[in-house]
This record gives C-alpha cells, sequence and structure tokens, in this order.
C-alpha cells in the first residue's frame, strides 16, 4: 500500500492540469476531456479533482458553463469586497471605484475587506457580473448572527455570508441561547462561505430586540462609545477652563455681540453659533461661529489620531457614537449659553440679493445668549410669542425677523441657481423607557431649520472660497454631475413615462430641477423623484475643489461642524496656521499629505456611518411593526422589481411584497419601474398608491414583510 501512495504522490496534477489548458489556449476544455487528457499511469481521481479545486480557488484556472480556461491575470480586476448578502456580494473596482455584482458560488468565501482579483462578464442587471478568481489579501474574520437549534444542536445563521446554519465552537464558554444576537469570528476558511469554521467571540442579547441588533452592527464596524484610556486622559488635560479667559489677548472678542446657538431640544454637542445685523446698504453681516476645536485637538495628538480613525460622529435611534469625548464634544468644545468659548469666525458681508461681496475668518472668543431650540424659534418666527418665549429669547428677539428676511433672500438665491429641491422624508424614532421603538413618525423641517442650513452653507461656501483663493491645501466636499451610465437609466425612466426632455449631452442642476418642478402635485413626482435621486453621484471628500452638483456651487467645503465631522476639523487646522503666518508653500509641505489622508478617510467614514445608521433605524423599525403585524396600511410603491414590490408608509417604514404573495402568473420586470402580471394583465408601478397587510417584521435583519391587504 505504501508504494501505491508513493507513486500517486509522484504525479504533479496542477503542472498537468495547467499543461493541457495551456495547449488548448483559450479555447474551454470541458471536464470529461480535461479527464480523459489527464489520465496517466498512476493517476487518482479523488487527488485529480481536488487538483482542479485548488487551482479554481487560486483564481490560476477559471470554470464557466463550457469549460475550463487558464486564467489570464492581465484581464482580472483588482476590487476590494464592498458588501455581501445570504446569496450575493459586490466588489468595488479599486481604480473606477464602480460596484461589480457576485452571485454568491462565485464569491469563493471572500469576505468584506478582501482584496480580489475579479473576472468580469455582462450580466443580466443594470451592474456589470464577475467571478472571483483569486482572493490577493485576507482582511475581515469577523461577522454577526443569530443562534438557532438546529435538531437540539446550537447552530449560526450568519446576518450576510450564508443561508445555511453553520457549526461553530464556544472558546469562551458564553451561555448561549436560541435567538441570541453574536459575534463569531472565521477560524479556518473554505471555500465556500458555508465551509468556513468559526468561533462565537461576544453574545449581544435577544435578537427580538432592536436595541441588541443595533450594537452588534456597531460592534462589527469597528464603532465603539468607549474611548481608549490615553485619549480620555488627553481629554481631560485639554479641557481647562482657565485658559479660555487668558486666550482672549490672542483673538477678536466678540463677547457683545449678540450671538446664540440654534439646535434639537435634546442636542448636548454644539458646535455652531450665529449673528446677524442688518448693514445701513440694505445688506447684512452674518457670523457663523463654530466652535474652536482644532485648538484643543492637535496634529498627531491621541486625541486626533483617534478622531482621524472614527472620522464622524454616528447618530441612531436615540444615541450618539461621538468622534470626540463628552469632555470636549458636550464639555469645553461645546457652545454652552451665558459662557465663554473659543470660536473659529466666518463673518460674511452679503449685499441686498444674499450675494458674498466680501468674508473673513478669524479665530474668536464668544458668549451665546441663549440655547435656542428649532420648534420654539419656528413658533416666535410664526408670531406664536408667549410670555415665556418672549422671556427666554429677550436678548436675541430682535435679530430674528433680521435672520428670516436674509434665509429667505439665500434660499431663493438657491433655487434661482437650478438647484434640485429632491425629497427625501426622514424618519424619527420614538423609542419609550425600555430601549423599544414604539413608532415612527416624519421628521418635519421647519423655518429655523431650513434657516440655519443656508446660514450654514454659506459659511462652507466661505470656507472653500478661502482654500482656493489661498491656494492651500484642502479638503472640499464635492459632489459631481451624474455619470453617463446613471444618465442612461434617467433618460430611460423619463421616456418611459413619457416625459420631455431638452438636454442634449449632459443636463445642468436646473434641467433636473426643472423636471421636477413640472411634476410636482401629480401622481408621477414620486417616480421622478427617485429617479432622479438615483442618477445623483455620491457627495464625497476631495482636494480638488471641483465644485457640487446638487448645491450648483463651485466652492463648496464643510467648515461647521468639527466637534462630529474630521473633515472640518481638518480645514480648520490648515486655516488657522495659515491666519497664523505661515505662507501657502509652508501649508502645503505641512499639509499636502494630511489633506488627502483626510478626504480620503472622511469619505471612507462617512459611508460606514451612513450604512450602520441606516441599518440600526431599519432594526427599530422592524421592531414597531412587529407590532403592528396582520394590521393595514396604505403606502406608495417606492421600487419594483422582479422578486416584487418595495411599499413605503406614510411614515417612513419600508417592506417588500414579494412577488409571491402576489396573484399566481407570469411576471415582466420592465427594469425601471413597473411590475406586469402577463397572466391577466395586472401591473403595479412606482408612484402607485397599494393597500397592504403586515405580515412579518425581523428585527436581526431589519426586514419588513407586507401582503396586498
Amino acid at each position: 500500500m505504501g508504494k501505491k501512495k508513493d507513486k500517486k504522490s509522484k504525479i504533479d496534477y496542477r503542472k498537468l492540469i495547467i499543461s493541457k489548458l495551456k495547449k488548448s489556449g483559450k479555447k474551454p476544455i470541458r471536464f470529461k476531456e480535461l479527464l480523459k487528457s489527464c489520465r496517466v499511469k498512476g493517476f487518482d481521481f479523488d487527488d485529480f479533482v481536488k487538483a482542479v479545486e485548488k487551482l479554481k480557488a487560486k483564481g490560476e484556472i477559471s470554470e464557466s458553463r463550457i469549460g475550463f480556461t487558464l486564467a489570464d491575470k492581465k484581464d482580472l480586476v483588482k476590487c476590494v469586497v464592498s458588501r455581501l448578502n445570504k446569496t450575493y456580494g459586490f466588489v468595488r473596482d479599486t481604480k473606477t471605484d464602480g460596484e461589480i455584482f457576485i452571485t454568491g458560488k462565485y464569491l469563493k468565501g471572500a469576505m468584506p475587506g478582501d482584496i480580489v482579483l475579479v473576472r468580469t462578464f455582462e450580466g443580466k442587471g443594470e451592474s456589470p457580473e464577475g467571478e472571483v478568481m483569486e482572493i490577493v489579501e485576507e482582511n475581515f474574520s469577523r461577522f454577526t448572527g443569530e443562534i438557532v437549534n438546529e435538531f437540539g444542536i446550537l447552530k449560526i445563521v450568519p446576518d450576510t455570508l450564508s443561508k445555511y446554519a453553520m457549526d461553530f465552537e464556544n472558546p469562551h464558554n458564553l451561555e448561549l441561547h436560541e435567538h441570541d444576537k453574536v459575534m463569531a469570528e472565521i477560524t479556518a476558511r473554505g471555500s465556500r462561505h458555508s465551509e468556513h469554521k468559526c468561533a462565537v467571540t461576544a453574545s449581544f442579547g435577544s435578537s427580538l430586540k432592536a436595541a441588541v441588533c443595533a450594537l452588534s452592527v456597531l460592534e462589527l464596524n469597528g464603532i465603539t462609545p468607549i474611548f481608549p484610556p490615553e485619549v480620555i486622559y488627553e481629554a481631560k488635560s485639554v479641557s481647562d477652563y482657565r485658559r479660555i479667559s487668558d486666550e482672549a489677548a490672542n483673538r477678536l472678542d466678540l463677547r457683545d455681540v449678540s450671538i446664540f446657538t440654534i439646535d434639537g431640544a435634546d442636542t448636548k454637542d454644539i458646535d455652531d453659533a450665529v449673528s446677524v445685523k442688518k448693514l445701513e446698504d440694505g445688506g447684512y453681516e452674518l457670523g457663523v461661529h463654530i466652535a474652536d476645536v482644532s485648538h484643543y485637538v492637535t496634529p498627531k495628538s491621541a486625541l486626533d489620531n483617534e478622531a482621524f480613525r472614527r472620522g464622524t460622529s454616528v447618530y441612531y435611534a436615540n444615541r450618539v457614537i461621538p468622534m470626540l469625548p463628552q469632555e470636549l464634544s458636550n464639555g469645553i468644545c461645546s457652545l454652552n449659553p451665558q459662557e465663554d468659548r473659543l470660536a473659529f469666525s466666518c463673518i460674511a458681508r452679503l449685499d441686498q440679493s444674499g450675494n458674498i461681496k466680501e468674508y473673513k475668518f478669524a479665530k474668536t472668543i464668544i458668549r451665546s445668549r441663549v440655547k435656542g431650540v428649532y420648534s420654539e424659534i419656528n413658533e416666535l418666527l410664526e408670531g406664536y410669542n408667549s410670555k415665556a418665549l418672549c422671556e427666554k429669547y429677550a436678548e436675541v428677539l430682535p435679530e430674528l425677523p433680521v435672520m428670516k428676511e436674509l434665509a429667505d433672500k439665500l434660499n431663493r438665491k438657491k433655487l434661482s441657481r437650478g438647484a434640485p429641491q429632491l425629497e427625501t422624508p426622514e424618519g424619527k424614532l420614538i423609542i419609550d423607557e425600555n430601549d423599544v421603538c414604539v413608532g415612527v413618525a416624519v421628521r418635519k423641517r421647519g423655518i429655523s431649520e431650513e434657516m440655519i442650513e443656508d446660514f450654514m452653507l454659506t459659511a462652507n461656501e466661505c470656507a472653500a472660497k478661502f482654500g482656493v483663493e489661498n491656494m492651500l491645501p484642502f479638503v472640499y466636499r464635492v459632489h459631481e454631475p451624474p455619470s453617463d451610465e446613471k444618465l442612461e437609466g434617467l433618460k430611460e425612466g423619463l421616456t418611459k413615462l413619457g416625459i420631455t426632455f431638452n438636454w442634449g449631452g449632459r443636463p445642468s442642476p436646473a434641467d433636473m430641477s426643472s423636471i421636477l418642478e413640472k411634476a410636482k402635485g401629480t401622481d408621477i413626482f414620486m417616480i421622478i423623484n427617485n429617479l432622479v435621486l438615483r442618477s445623483m453621484s455620491k457627495a464625497k471628500y476631495s482636494t480638488e475643489p471641483v465644485g457640487h452638483f446638487g448645491l450648483v456651487l463651485d466652492d463648496y467645503a464643510h467648515f461647521t461642524s468639527p466637534i462630529r465631522r474630521y473633515p472640518d476639523l481638518a480645514i480648520h487646522r490648515i486655516m488657522s496656521d495659515f491666519l497664523s503666518g505661515a505662507s501657502a508653500s509652508q501649508c502645503a509641505h505641512k499639509y499636502n499629505k494630511f489633506s488627502y489622508a483626510a478626504a480620503d478617510q472622511s469619505t471612507q467614514t462617512e459611508l460606514t456611518a451612513m450604512t450602520v445608521e441606516r441599518s440600526c433605524e431599519d432594526c427599530y423599525k422592524a421592531e414597531y411593526m412587529k407590532a403592528h403585524i396582520g394590521e393595514e396600511f396604505d403606502g406608495i410603491i417606492v421600487s419594483a422589481t422582479d422578486f416584487g414590490l418595495f411599499v413605503a408608509l406614510p411614515d417612513t417604514c419600508e417592506g417588500l411584497v414579494s412577488v409571491h404573495a402576489l396573484p399566481e402568473g407570469e411576471y415582466y420586470y420592465d427594469g425601471t419601474m413597473s411590475l406586469k402580471n402577463l397572466s391577466n394583465g395586472q401591473s403595479w408601478r412606482v408612484g402607485d398608491k397599494i393597500r397592504i397587510k403586515v405580515e412579518n417584521a425581523d428585527v436581526n435583519s431589519g426586514k419588513i414583510d407586507f401582503i396586498p391587504a
């Protein structure tokens, strides 16, 4: 027996298979033919099959419906795995940033963050499709899942990696129960996700609770409310309130100016304050005063390194995971009323129409008069002047009409530029004392919310102009025009709806705005709104001032939230150095690499935060809808797919009406907005009203299922 084994081991199946495929060139060889051509003396079928699988796993050979070929790495695309679902995933091209769809069997067990080589081909859907040929670098080993009981044995059903339950080890002897939400770590990889070996590393509690599921989402993405000890120590060290008065001599003193803040009632990290003055020539002086976070968070300090890593604060349900410790975010950097604070101020002079005539930036010391609340300011602006409100806002009441006057002009200016007014309703979660979501409502924006937004836009525009005019290394907020591919989708949708459009090559923001305006008040407004929304590029951070398509501005940056956004902190630092006497070339030498790193990191962390916030919100909405299973609601179809219809309720909760829940028949999806039953002629289109019944709500996945009522 021993001799026989030796003979077998002498056959180099890898070399043999590659040699046969080389001879065949680009012509695929079927398995039977390859098997036949590789049969040599001492051949072992099992070893041959193992060799084929190993070559496939390593990406050295590829298999299609018509056979095997040698993989040509020159034709492969280097990608990073961006997201996974139970039966498919997406990878992102590292050069173009475009996404490629990959069905589960072609993922080869790749995990989020893995660097992979992908063979691309034309797919059925909108996205190009591909197959992972080689995993170049393994980067991710953790995933979340739910404990299930299969015939008395506890297993994990991963949230995204696989639809199959996986065996696991429990090295920490955690007490685990059915429906527990857990974190697991891959201990050994297989060629498919279901073949990976794993061990449970943490248990969060019941997956039937949204708060528990949200914790697991945060943990999976490395987002934690806990700061390292050295960061906390440094935050406490720099939070010396006595030094504020010592700094006054070095700053423009604005403590006698009527400055105040306007935020939500429960806001604790107050980082912006405003002041407005009417000028003799009919113009305005707008002051936007931002917490001087860069004074406390210095380059390469423990605080700075942690803020850079986090990139942004994360807001979900009734919680915030801050970018900076509360000693800064809710303490010395928070512009609390009747307390001296160090600020970085943008003071802009605007003409009677709201156009920026001149501006300056200065390090200042301020004292906010009152902590304004949006709802209260709205009441005052609408004329509900109760005695209590008039007393609270006595010091700033004269400024309110002037602020409203300027804000109206700024808003008219934005509309006249042709900025598309897209509707994106946001949901507000109502959480009870037991941390359970008991309601969802549409978040309404009043006069003061829009007013503050327009003031902040003005300061952000001035900051970007400052960067461009002084030729500084900078971090801009950019929004590029829609891509050709997305424009084709928009044109196709508008053509199907019979909407005429007059742009030849590329539409301007005003063209987009015009389409939306024409559809306002009609049954198809929701469809048009969604089509335009889907055609838009994602906003991001860049060192190049390419402008902002959606706001129709040549210059735009984020200056107004350094407590909760790193790009704002980054440009504060660069601007501060320049204002204190450093030349543009000195700033370039010091900050060129930093600005690139800050732009890239800020874009990535923003995307992560948005995904996390959405996932957490979905869990809470599912928790709320779970209490309404069996109840009926009126909704609107917001998107159609070949597998069903997504329906949004007036409170922003969204669910799927599966094609299997619709009347029997053969269904046709038009690729953009409608699903038709070819058997009986019934059809459903985006924007249609539909009566639904809540069939199921899964808190763990955040998915809600509807059926027609």
